[in-house]
C-alpha cells in the first residue's frame, strides 16, 4: 500500500514538473517573440517565469507539503513571515524608485514585476525553510 502512496507523489511531483517546464517554455517563446519583433518582452512574460518558479518549488516540497504535521505548519509561517517583510522591501523600493523617477515603468510592469516577486518570495522562501528546518 505504501507504494501505492509513493507512486501517486511522484506522479504529482512530475506534473508540477511539467507545468514548470510548460511555464518556462510560454515565457522563453515570449521573450523570443518580442526579440524577433524589435521590442521589450511582454511584461506577462515575468509572471510566467513566476510561474515556472512555483511550480518547480511545488515539486519539490510536494511530499513535505502533503503531511500535514507540526513541521510544515512551521515552514509556512516562516515562510510568509520572511515574505511579508521582503514584499515591504519591495514596495518600498517601487515606491521610492516612481516618486523619484529613478525607474519608469507602467502600472502594469509594475504589478507583473510585483506579483512575481511576491509568488517567487513566498516559494522559494518555503524550499528555504524546509531546507532549514
Amino acid at each position: 500500500m505504501s507504494s501505492l502512496g509513493e507512486k501517486k507523489v511522484m506522479k504529482e511531483q512530475i506534473t508540477f514538473l511539467v507545468f514548470g517546464f510548460f511555464f518556462l517554455g510560454m515565457s522563453g517563446f515570449l521573450a523570443l517573440a518580442g526579440m524577433m519583433a524589435d521590442s521589450a518582452p511582454p511584461s506577462i512574460t515575468i509572471i510566467m517565469i513566476g510561474m515556472a518558479v512555483m511550480c518547480f518549488c511545488l515539486s519539490y516540497l510536494y511530499p513535505q507539503f502533503k503531511q500535514k504535521d507540526e513541521r510544515m505548519k512551521l515552514i509556512r509561517e516562516k515562510g510568509m513571515f520572511a515574505s511579508f517583510f521582503a514584499m515591504m522591501v519591495y514596495f518600498i523600493v517601487f515606491n521610492l524608485g516612481l516618486q523619484l523617477e529613478l525607474i519608469e515603468l507602467s502600472a502594469s510592469a509594475v504589478v507583473h514585476i510585483l506579483s512575481t516577486l511576491m509568488i517567487c518570495t513566498v516559494f522559494l522562501s518555503f524550499v528555504v525553510f524546509s531546507k532549514i528546518y
